[in-house]
């Protein structure tokens, strides 16, 4: 079980790693796309995005806090679907489907991150593999 979960922190975490690392070091292009779909002060805002991506996907695979590091992602990821994705606003049928596309995943990920710092609060102890225990405390 242990080398299960440990397996699927990794394989959640990967994508906010590797956008992590784009946020990073693109934020010049990447905060003037987040400028041109509303985000205030939008290259410090994707800065610190991918700080949050960082810390919560390392929290995540290291196993260090890893409720505090599925917290932080969802707590990127649900305004990043609303602010970024929302398909709603667009009329063109081809980007209001890729946004829509983008605005789903980022609410499935969102519940993923969810289930585990559900998971992570519950049973954090009780799991090997991990550096530290939980921060938060269910059950």
């Amino acid at each position: 079980m242990d080398v299960l979960v440990l397996i699927g922190r990794i394989l959640f975490a990967i994508v906010f790693l590797s956008s992590a690392v784009g946020h990073l070091t693109q934020h010049k292009q990447l905060g003037a796309y987040a400028g041109a779909k509303g985000v205030p002060a939008a290259e410090a805002s994707t800065v610190l995005s991918g700080v949050v991506m960082l810390l919560g996907g390392l929290s995540i695979v290291l196993g260090v806090w890893a409720d505090l590091g599925a917290l932080l992602i969802a707590v990127f990821v649900f305004p990043t679907a609303l602010i970024m994705h929302a398909f709603w606003k667009e009329s063109d049928p081809q980007t209001r489907q890729t946004e829509q596309i983008s605005f789903l995943k980022d609410t499935a990920l969102g519940g993923a991150a969810l289930v585990m710092l559900a998971f992570f609060a519950y049973a954090g102890h009780d799991l090997g593999l991990t550096l530290t225990g939980p921060l938060f405390h269910l059950g």
